[in-house]
């Protein structure tokens, strides 16, 4: 089942940024809160670049998940630590729809995780400063709202 999910969220690109004579920009907003071993994560995808069909977000835990989750569609698990999901089509200078998830994590008795975010591409030349679409929140369990 997985690997079904895992191929609806391959990154595709209408057409090459560089055909397009701007490069493709991805910025992530939204926030993070855990507690009892339950992370809740909202972010919305931000494209300051020219219109992309698909991207992929990367979620990737410094703490193993739990080994059963309730992903929404559209996103998959990529390893044991880590989560990937579509943002589906981004236009020019737009917003995505917002992605929300539940998850749980292997130790619920964990008092803080690290979260990266990041895209991920079929073909790194479409965004020539990789670096800047990471991010990283280190989110403590006190159910509080860690922005980013």
């Amino acid at each position: 089942m997985s690997g079904a999910l895992g191929a609806a969220v391959v990154v595709g690109a209408a057409m090459p940024a560089t055909a397009l004579g701007s490069e493709v920009d991805i910025a992530y907003h939204g926030y993070v809160a855990m507690g009892r071993g339950e992370v809740n994560v909202r972010l919305t995808p931000t494209n300051l670049g020219p219109s992309i069909e698909d991207a992929t977000v990367r979620l990737h835990w410094s703490k193993p998940l739990a080994k059963v989750q309730q992903l929404p569609r559209g996103c998959a698990r990529h390893d044991v630590s880590t989560v990937v999901c579509g943002t589906g089509e981004l236009t020019a200078n737009g917003k995505g729809r917002e992605i929300h998830l539940r998850l749980r994590l292997a130790d619920t008795a964990t008092d803080e995780v690290r979260l990266e975010i990041d895209s991920v591409w079929g073909d790194d030349e479409m965004d020539r400063n990789p670096g800047k679409r990471r991010q990283q929140v280190l989110v403590l369990a006190t159910g509080d709202r860690y922005t980013f």
